[in-house]
């Protein structure tokens, strides 16, 4: 009989071309999306039966993808949104290569500065993989290892203008990821293989070392469906480019910019450490220059393996049709000799291996690079000398790139072990995908040149980067107190950088320069304060201390915490009369001064209030605590009773009576030309993170800053005045970050009148701003809203339009969208404090990562017993160590343990009982 809700028994969908992208190509699906198919797109014309197996294969090939736990994925992109993908590999503080949607290398950033767009080209050769196929009798067949281009590469004035676009490549690629892995699906009907290319870097939390290799690892899987076996060969090539990160450049014949810089360059083949491969270096290159160093590229095959340490001499396209000649003729490289007029030689290894039928070959290859001569980012020299180079942490470990190799290759397939662990503790969790996401795939930004350490491990940031060099100086502290992943996940890391904001950036009146200058005996030579990010700094100190217990440390550099929040009563100060809210000149993220009243500045600092609060307590500075706690009583009475206007907070802007009346230090002079008729103020606006100190104030656990329902409207409020659907009919003075179809959080809406110059940023959408507001409807009880909130975010970064792994604000890979990773602390409501050895979650139903940032694991949350009224908790420690005495449930108590230490590879099961 036929089912009634198909007359006919008909069931089978009924999608054309056009609905099938849509739904199976673009939409999401789970944890996945876009979801494709790695061979040919799937053809959805014909019968309705047909068009259902089609829907079906896709999908199975997706779950093929996604269910590899050695290289865990979590969404997949179809070759319609490959164009913008390009995952940074590399270690933390190293710089990276990043491994493009369609097969590519390209964003070559590993000389100590930026380099978007840049791919070294040199004699016709960039950077790629190749591969050559033979079945039985048939011929030959090669390959770039790279999938179809995008339409922008079609045309320029001599052709298509990108690099490799004159090899034959695949016709169909996928990308399939979860940071930092990558897959790279190639499928062609006239090659007899399939290609896996994977790539990642080792991502280990608690453990910054393991996640600071300079180094790629890339593994070329060759998939043989057929009942033929087949002859293949991978080949790496790779011109020595020492010297040249693009920073610098020369006209050519046509006028067209060329990166230079090369000088005496040389390659030489190397083997040992169960490596074969070649070593570049340079003989010409100052070794005191930026992009002086060395590159490895290497395989562990112990067979098969041919080499180049050159290419043939240029002349009119000779170099690459000799190559080309020579690996399609039988898949093994000719020497060739070196020209010691070459500057930039060419470097070429390749694997040849037999593929039998039904099997799978593997090919693995390695880039590891060591450049030493990092320099400061307040260079006192002209061009920077001296002690203006500051070095970098990951060069101090090995003498050079094979080195990293002879060293590092060993523990790879362990640390990849350790690395996948991670990331599938997220992905096959029950957080929402979204969540997942935006978390995992900002991470992302710690390891790309934003980020570095000096030599004895600190950490340092820029605020992001533009194409050739760092954007906005510093570690600047106004961005930097809202990204979470730092403390999280390497703790270590974290806590240096608290070192340095109350160890080398604060002076003896408590005014901390929110931008350090390096190297540190210069760190307060910047001699400006900004509101927000002092405040945040005490929070942050507090936080890193609840998670890590140190004690010391924190009674160490309890007076510089003390001052800092001192320096908030001095003359002319924020706060200067003492009543527990800023009405001076505020310097803040804006990069503005706002005067007055206002939610922003006044939530930090309040929870710097109650975080200094908390210190001073356990420290026994009673009086200084109780201090605190009467300013913080104070200031949430009078913020909730004036600034609230029954739907969000506003600012009340408070013009000094002249510029003598504020405080030197805190004047940076980016706002008004006038500060007695100050423009570039908030006043009547719906901010999109007013309450950004009340998401950090939940992060670090320390309640409510002000009343919650209050919070709770505000939040509502932000969503019915600042979301945008679209963004066809917005208006925009400013940079933009959103665009036509994107949905959107506005970084303020004046429903209520506005004045004639907001602050500048106003009509811009920011990501790290979106999630300050949708982590705070999480943990106000808005989870549907804090989700569609994150959901607009990814969904705008979907590989067609933007780069999945760089959320731009100030500039690429932006340090502020790291505060993503309190969505996972909002969904679980995890927290842990060290100091009174609490591991505290919301009670939530499933299976959760956690993290302290030295320790990790997973948590899984069930009912059972007689009507599921019992709790049952199981923890598993994947790294670290941690120690847990109390465990609290939200709402339903707290339980002592006395455990010892759990360490790495632990797991206990904990029951509550008497559950409501």
């Amino acid at each position: 009989m036929a089912d009634e809700c198909c007359p006919g028994g008909d069931c089978a969908p009924r999608v054309d071309r056009r609905d099938f992208v849509r739904l199976v190509g673009l939409g999401l699906t789970g944890a996945a999306a876009p979801v494709a198919a790695a061979s040919a797109t799937p053809d959805v014309t014909g019968d309705t039966n047909q068009v259902a197996a089609n829907v079906a294969a896709a999908a199975a090939n997706m779950e093929r993808l996604l269910d590899d736990p050695s290289w865990p994925s979590l969404r997949v992109y179809d070759r319609d949104h490959l164009a913008r993908i390009a995952l940074p590999l590399g270690g933390i503080g190293t710089g990276t290569v990043s491994l493009g949607g369609r097969g590519d290398l390209r964003d070559w950033e590993v000389m100590n500065r930026p380099g978007k767009g840049f791919v070294p080209t040199m004699a016709g050769a960039a950077p790629f993989l190749a591969l050559f196929t033979q079945r039985g009798s048939e011929p030959s067949v090669c390959r770039l290892l790279e999938g179809p281009v995008s339409a922008d590469q079609y045309e320029g004035s001599h052709g298509a203008p990108g690099p490799n676009l004159n090899l034959p490549r695949f016709r169909q690629a996928t990308f399939a990821t979860a940071y930092p892995f990558g897959r790279v699906v190639l499928a062609d009907p006239d090659v007899p293989l399939e290609v896996h290319l994977k790539a990642f870097n080792p991502l280990v939390p608690t453990d910054a070392d393991a996640s600071s290799l300079p180094l790629v690892s890339i593994v070329v899987e060759l998939r043989n469906t057929a009942a033929t076996p087949v002859t293949a060969a991978v080949c790496a090539t790779l011109p020595n480019f020492i010297g040249v990160d693009g920073s610098q450049t020369s006209k050519d014949w046509k006028g067209d910019r060329q990166a230079i810089g090369a000088k005496g360059n040389v390659n030489v083949l190397r083997d040992g450490d169960g490596l074969h491969g070649v070593f570049l270096s340079s003989t010409g290159v100052d070794p005191l220059h930026e992009a002086f160093g060395t590159i490895a590229l290497a395989t562990t095959a112990t067979t098969g393996i041919s080499r180049r340490t050159s290419w043939v001499a240029p002349r009119w396209g000779v170099p690459l049709l000799d190559f080309w000649d020579d690996f399609s003729a039988d898949g093994r490289l000719d020497a060739r000799p070196s020209d010691p007029k070459v500057q930039t030689p060419v470097a070429s290894l390749a694997v040849t291996l037999e593929v039998p039928a039904g099997a799978t070959g593997e090919v693995s290859l390695l880039l590891a690079w060591h450049f030493p001569n990092r320099y400061t980012w307040t260079p006192a020299n002209t061009p920077p000398s001296g002690d203006d180079r500051i070095g970098n942490h990951y060069t101090t470990r090995y003498a050079d790139a094979w080195d990293v190799l002879a060293r590092e290759t060993s523990r790879l397939d362990a640390l990849r072990t350790r690395t996948a662990t991670f990331v599938t503790s997220v992905c096959r969790s029950d957080l929402p995908a979204v969540v997942k996401e935006a978390a995992l795939f900002n991470v992302s930004t710690l390891r790309t040149q934003t980020c570095f350490r000096t030599p004895d491990g600190t950490l340092f940031g820029w605020e992001g980067i533009a194409a050739s060099q760092g954007c906005c100086h510093g570690s600047c502290t106004h961005v930097w107190n809202y990204e979470q992943a730092t403390a999280f996940l390497f703790g270590d890391l974290a806590w240096s950088m608290r070192e340095v904001e109350f160890g080398h950036a604060i002076d003896e009146q408590g005014m901390m320069s929110f931008r350090v200058h390096l190297p540190l005996a210069r760190g307060k030579a910047f001699g400006k304060a900004a509101a927000d990010g002092q405040m945040g700094c005490v929070m942050k100190v507090y936080r890193d201390w609840q998670l890590s217990g140190r004690e010391a440390d924190l009674r160490r550099l309890w007076p510089a915490i003390r001052r800092a929040m001192e320096f908030c009563w001095i003359p002319g100060g924020w706060d200067a009369d003492r009543d527990g809210v800023m009405e001076g000149c505020q310097h803040n993220t804006m990069d503005v001064e706002y005067y007055g009243p206002n939610p922003q500045m006044g939530l930090w600092y309040l929870g710097a209030l109650r975080a200094a609060e908390e210190m001073a307590r356990y420290l026994g500075d009673t009086a200084f605590a109780a201090t605190c706690r009467d300013l913080y009583t104070r200031g949430r009475t009078w913020i909730d009773t004036h600034l609230f206007n029954g739907e969000y907070y506003q600012h009340e802007v408070r013009p000094p009576s002249s510029a003598d009346a504020v405080a030197p230090s805190l004047l940076v002079g980016m706002g008004a030309a006038d500060v007695t008729r100050p423009e570039f103020q908030l006043a009547d606006g719906c901010l999109v993170d007013q309450l950004v100190g009340q998401f950090m104030a939940r992060v670090c656990d320390l309640g409510s800053l002000v009343d919650p329902a209050h919070a709770r409207t505000t939040l509502q409020s932000i969503l019915r005045y600042n979301l945008r659907a679209d963004m066809h009919g917005h208006f925009n003075n400013m940079r933009v970050f959103a665009m036509a179809d994107d949905a959107a959080l506005l970084m303020a809406s004046y429903p209520k009148g506005r004045p004639e110059n907001p602050f500048p940023y106003f009509t811009e959408v920011m990501t790290g701003f979106e999630y300050a507001a949708a982590v705070g409807m999480l943990y106000e009880g808005l989870e549907a809203e804090g989700l569609r909130c994150i959901g607009m975010i990814r969904a705008r970064y979907d590989g067609l339009h933007r780069n999945p792994f760089d959320e731009a604000e100030c500039g690429h890979h932006y340090a502020r969208a790291m505060a993503s990773w309190a969505a996972i602390l909002a969904i679980t409501g995890f927290h842990y404090s060290a100091v009174t050895k609490t591991f505290s979650i919301g009670g939530r139903l499933g299976r959760y990562p956690w993290s302290t940032g030295r320790a990790s694991g997973e948590m899984t949350v069930a009912r059972q017993g007689q009507n599921e009224r019992e709790l049952n908790l199981t923890l598993t420690v994947h790294e670290g160590s941690i120690v847990i005495e109390w465990l609290k449930v939200e709402g339903r108590g707290v339980m002592p343990l006395r455990r010892q230490p759990l360490a790495t590879g632990d797991r206990i099961q904990i029951s509550m009982s008497d559950l409501p």
